[in-house]
Parts: C-alpha cells; sequence; structure tokens
C-alpha cells in the first residue's frame, strides 16, 4: 500500500542529505521509500554568509527520476512545508524536464569560422609585426 506523497528532507546513514518528493510503501515486512527527483542543496557563501543556494540532482550519473530506498538506510526524515524549499525544488525540476539547449548549427552569420592552423598564422603575422 502506498501512502500520499510529500514533500521531505532525508539524511541518510551515508551522511547524505537529500530533499525529494517521497511517498511511503509497505513491503510485507519493511517500510520503502519511493523517491522522486531527490536533489541536494547546498549553500553558497561569501564573506557576509549565505548568499543562495545550489541545488544539484542526488545522482549524477543517471537520468531515473525515481528511486526506491529502504528505510533502515534512513537516519531520519521531516516532511517540509517550507514554500520557498518546495518553490525551489519544483523549479529545479522543471528546467530539468525542458529540452536541452539551441540546437543550431555553426555559421558564417555567427562570426568568423577559422582552423587552428589558420588562426595561428594570423597570430603570429600579428606578433611579428609588433
Amino acid at each position: 500500500m502506498i501512502e500520499d506523497d510529500f514533500y521531505c528532507t532525508l539524511k541518510l546513514k551515508s551522511g547524505e542529505e537529500i530533499f525529494a518528493k517521497v511517498a511511503a510503501s509497505e513491503e510485507s515486512d519493511r517500510t520503502m521509500l519511493l523517491v522522486s527527483n531527490p536533489i541536494i542543496v547546498g549553500e553558497i557563501k561569501n564573506k557576509i554568509g549565505v548568499v543562495g543556494y545550489k541545488i544539484e540532482p542526488w545522482l549524477k550519473t543517471t537520468t531515473d527520476d525515481m528511486f526506491i530506498l529502504n528505510m533502515n538506510d534512513v537516519l531520519t526524515m521531516s516532511e517540509s512545508s517550507d514554500i520557498e524549499m518546495i518553490m525551489m525544488y519544483q523549479d529545479y525540476i522543471r528546467s530539468a524536464n525542458k529540452p536541452k539547449g539551441n540546437n543550431s548549427t555553426i555559421n558564417r552569420k555567427m562570426g568568423r569560422l577559422g582552423n587552428v592552423n589558420d588562426v595561428k598564422e594570423i597570430l603570429e603575422k600579428i606578433f611579428k609585426s609588433t
């Protein structure tokens, strides 16, 4: 039986702290967590203190967005009602699901096209003439 999903901060026994949308599921003799789009939130600091946050995917080498965690691997969890954190999470998920980049091809309208050897010759001529 899967419970309703909720936003949650999870502290894993490995020391990792992740934020995600989570649903709990009872599997015979154990509780499993269905974790959707888990992220890691890091603080960006300067001399005056925290100036922002950096959001990264929990696992960087996969395109999966749903993971199953055994409740035995979780040290603690805290349901979040922090609207700012939830909004940052949702913005990250929306931007991660957008089609990537501008797939335009290189053309002469973008500027000078050349190769390394041509540019090297031009730069050597300029250097020698000064």
